[in-house]
């Protein structure tokens, strides 16, 4: 019993100290004050969400706070009539800003998230965020500093969608997706992309196709390759 005992200490140390060296490596920011570090190893926890899970539904009240540690998650607007359309990415170091205002003004979500790539999330459960909030600067130093960059994400976004054609609309979409993956090939469907965008299937096969043909993309079965200007 005793040694059971003793590897289960080992063990909540070594969850520890993990999360102490994450909040380091992706939110130095929040690291750099010991008394809020400490907090937040104390009160976090790990989790692994799978691609196309959904971590925040449109309605619900928010019970925890997610810190991106890997992966990509992805926020939707969803409506009635439109379907859904796509907002912004939470990335590695990043949180989400729609959940952080909700909480504080206790209201229930008016976004859905669903995660993009597999992703490791540091879990803080939302009265804990209240109380920290309440405590550190350096926390809210943290979420005004995220919400100033992801309100320019969403400015860009509406610009796009109310001023751009939508072959450019389409094309920045693939280019922002590619940095975000590191990768020219993006594997979503016409359908996905459509759902992304707010419209259909096929009105996106005509301007992926159209693009294609201009030299822009390569199609293939469930994937898009962006190609660079000596190749097109």
């Amino acid at each position: 019993m005793h040694h059971l005992i003793c590897e289960l200490y080992e063990y909540f140390l070594l969850i520890l100290n993990m999360i102490e060296k994450i909040l380091e490596t992706h939110f130095p920011s929040l690291s750099k004050l010991p008394e809020l570090r400490d907090e937040i190893v104390k009160i976090s926890s790990i989790h692994t969400f799978l691609e196309n899970e959904v971590i925040l539904r449109e309605g619900q009240y928010i019970k925890v706070i997610p810190l991106l540690i890997s992966g990509l998650v992805k926020v939707y607007k969803e409506d009635v009539e439109d379907g859904e359309i796509l907002l912004y990415y939470i990335k590695k170091g990043e949180s989400c800003v729609m959940s952080m205002t909700t909480l504080m003004r206790g209201d229930t979500s008016p976004v859905k998230g669903v995660v993009e790539e597999e992703a490791g999330i540091l879990v803080i459960p939302a009265d804990e965020v209240l109380k920290i909030a309440q405590k550190y600067p350096a926390w809210n130093a943290f979420i005004y500093d995220l919400f100033s960059n992801k309100y320019d994400e969403l400015l860009h976004m509406i610009t796009t969608l109310t001023f751009s054609n939508k072959d450019k609309l389409v094309m920045e979409y693939l280019q922002n997706l590619s940095e975000l993956k590191n990768s020219i090939i993006i594997h979503k469907t016409h359908q996905q992309i459509a759902q992304d965008l707010g419209s259909t299937r096929e009105v996106m096969s005509r301007i992926l196709k159209k693009l294609e043909k201009d030299g822009f993309v390569h199609l293939s079965q469930g994937s898009i390759e962006i190609l660079t200007p000596n190749e097109s």
